[in-house]
């Protein structure tokens, strides 16, 4: 479990406590149409969007990114919304630090290892 001070208005109000429950992913996947120039554009801006907010390119179309509970779900979520592309599909999912534990992932036809997740957030 990892331990954030927080402080408000100046002063110094105690640890809390960042459990994997209230730790979040937000994985954004998409389907976007690339069949005109001005489409690819679109899909690219689109792209870079989500890699200037922070997120990670899991797969061409799937980027994730960690989040600090539900209100930092949200904000994410509505930059998202306000960048979106003119045409496509974007979903957006959020599960928590435990349930991204415990995904099963396959590579090359075998199963891999349990990813590791990260001990500690880069809070900006």
């Amino acid at each position: 479990m990892t331990t954030l001070h927080t402080q408000r208005r100046g002063e110094r109000t105690g640890p809390t406590h960042l459990s994997a429950y209230r730790l979040m992913w937000m994985l954004v996947t998409f389907d976007l149409p690339v069949d005109t120039k001005k489409h690819r554009a679109e899909a690219t801006r689109f792209r870079e969007f989500l890699l200037d907010q922070g997120f990670e390119r899991s797969q061409f179309s799937n980027y994730l990114r960690l989040v600090n509970g539900q209100e930092h779900f949200e904000t994410h979520a509505r930059r998202i919304g306000a960048n979106l592309p003119g045409r496509g599909d974007v979903f957006i999912f959020q599960f928590t630090d435990r349930q991204y534990e415990n995904i099963i992932r396959f590579s090359d036809q075998s199963r891999r290892k349990r990813q590791k997740n990260p001990e500690q957030i880069a809070l900006f």
